[in-house]
Order: C-alpha cells, then sequence, then structure tokens
C-alpha cells in the first residue's frame, strides 16, 4: 500500500475551499488516482488530521496505486512543500495477539427504520467500534472518543452532514487477515468524506 502526507496551504482559495467541504476535498484528492477525467479514481482512503497548527493542516492519504500528485502541485499555491511518499506492506508486522497504537476517523452510525443515523454519545460510540472491532478481527484494549463533531459540506445542491469521532487508544490483534482487510478498505460509512483510514503504530 501506499501512504502519502500533503500539508495544504490555507492561503489558497481552492485549498480553503476544500477544508470546508469534505466533498470537495474528496473530488481533489480524486485527480492523483484517475488517469482522465471520464474514469472513475482507485479506492483510496484519506482522514484531515487534527493539529493545533490550523497554518498547516496535515492530510493523509493511503491507496493501493501510488498517487500522481502533480494535478495537485499544479494547483497555485495549494500545497505547502513537497509530498512524503512511502510503501508498506502490513503482512510482516502485523502479528497475532499483537498490540498497536490506533487511530481512526469514523462515522459511528447505526440504521434504525431503514435509515441511518449518528450516534452522538461516547457510550455509544465506544460500543460501536467495539463490533467493528468484532467484525474486523481486532478487541479494543484502551480506547477513547478525542474528537467528535459534525461535518458539513455540499454536493451540488444538496447540504451533507456527517457525524464524524476521532478514536485514538490501543488495540489487539484477534485474526490478522480481517484487520489486514479493513487496513486497506477501512471501517464504517463515509470514506468519501475522510472516514475509515485506521492507522496503528508499535510503541
Amino acid at each position: 500500500m501506499h501512504l502519502s502526507r500533503l500539508i495544504l496551504n490555507p492561503r489558497s482559495k481552492e485549498a480553503r475551499r476544500d477544508l470546508a467541504n469534505p466533498y470537495e476535498l474528496h473530488r481533489t484528492l480524486a485527480r492523483a488516482f484517475v488517469p482522465d477525467e471520464e474514469t472513475a479514481p482507485a479506492r483510496f482512503l484519506w482522514r484531515l488530521e487534527a493539529t493545533a497548527n490550523w497554518q498547516q493542516p496535515q492530510l493523509l492519504v493511503q491507496s493501493q496505486t501510488e498517487g500522481n500528485w502533480g494535478p495537485l502541485c499544479d494547483l497555485p499555491y495549494y500545497l505547502q512543500g513537497e509530498v512524503q511518499e512511502k510503501r508498506f506492506a502490513p503482512e510482516p508486522w502485523l502479528e497475532q495477539h499483537g498490540s498497536y497504537r490506533f487511530r481512526l476517523q469514523a462515522n459511528p452510525t447505526v440504521t434504525r427504520d431503514g435509515k441511518r443515523r449518528g450516534l452522538c454519545s461516547e457510550e455509544e460510540q465506544l460500543a460501536w467500534l467495539a463490533r467493528q472491532g468484532d467484525r474486523h478481527g481486532f478487541s479494543l484494549v484502551h480506547a477513547l472518543v478525542c474528537n467528535s463533531v459534525m461535518q458539513h459540506g455540499r454536493k451540488g445542491t444538496s447540504r451533507l452532514s456527517v457525524l464524524t469521532a476521532t478514536f485514538e487508544g490501543y488495540l489487539q490483534v484477534v485474526d490478522p487477515h480481517a484487520l489486514r482487510n479493513a487496513l486497506c478498505e477501512g471501517i464504517g460509512p463515509a470514506k468519501s468524506l475522510g472516514c475509515g483510514l485506521l492507522s496503528l503504530g508499535k510503541d
């Protein structure tokens, strides 16, 4: 897999538009994964990192294929500095019963009466994350909700609202194959709006 770190420039009009609208940000990032405007982009996951320095908004982008960041570099003043890229494969270091630090920004929801509804309380959000662990091959050792906000945007004339929760903590591997799939495919809904990217790290 490929992992890229981009730093946006809030002085750019296009960057400010994208930072205010996750749908537009996804459309801009998709330019790196299409050969032309008629082709659907390859699957990629992304997350706008919560940092204290909003003069340097950071994006993480994970993809199965290498991104062509030339179209974004060509946007006047859109990026600050060069795109940092690396390749990684989770299989060699994803150990059965291994413990890892994690970060996940997700859209915790439940379907009731045929409608998807956001889960607002911390207790409900952590219970949702535990259920995701049962599905995706991990158990929670320690987890907290470090941020939970309602994000708003527009898709054409339609308004978008998505509840996001940022989880951090430690997890333990139960099923390496299932967890590997979750790392590649993402967790939960609203992946095109910056949700679902699970990041792991060793102490």
